[in-house]
């Protein structure tokens, strides 16, 4: 049976014309996670995130932990008090830190510990106003346990 040709223009406009607009990736900056000792069971995955337009962090996983939630550091009452929420969002053009003591990623029941110089996974998925979900992923080295953020 001979084989059809299709000069490669043609082939171009045929697959574009059924492709689906691309949506507009959130960009995320110096990730890291936090080192961890033996025995200690969690830690925090902190970076920069940046949308070109209104989204929300919605979800985050890792084959590092079982558990993995978005949480918020905030004072209650003069106590600092952390708990997990269902969404995080990303105001369009505006850069929000995930941060210690602010946002981050908790990564819990961890696997193994975590050691300097690693580099965690951790996939991120976001979700525009339309309810559209997109996913990134990221590799996060892992920093030595007394580290800080990076300076901005």
């Amino acid at each position: 049976m001979p084989k059809l040709a299709l000069p490669s223009a043609l082939l171009a406009a045929l697959l574009s014309a059924h492709a689906a607009p691309v949506a507009a990736q959130v960009a995320v900056s110096d990730a890291w996670v936090r080192g961890t000792v033996p025995g200690q069971m969690a830690t925090g995955a902190f970076m920069q995130l940046k949308s070109p337009t209104d989204a929300a962090l919605v979800a985050a996983a890792s084959p590092a932990a079982r558990i993995v939630e978005i949480h918020e550091m905030k004072m209650e009452g003069g106590v600092m008090k952390m708990s997990a929420v269902d969404r995080l969002a990303l105001p369009a053009g505006k850069a929000v830190e995930l941060k210690p003591g602010g946002y981050h990623v908790m990564l819990m029941d961890l696997k193994q510990p975590l050691k300097e110089g690693e580099t965690v996974p951790v996939t991120l998925t976001f979700e525009d106003k339309a309810g559209k979900k997109t996913t990134v992923e990221v590799k996060a080295p892992v920093k030595a346990l007394t580290a800080a953020p990076a300076k901005h």
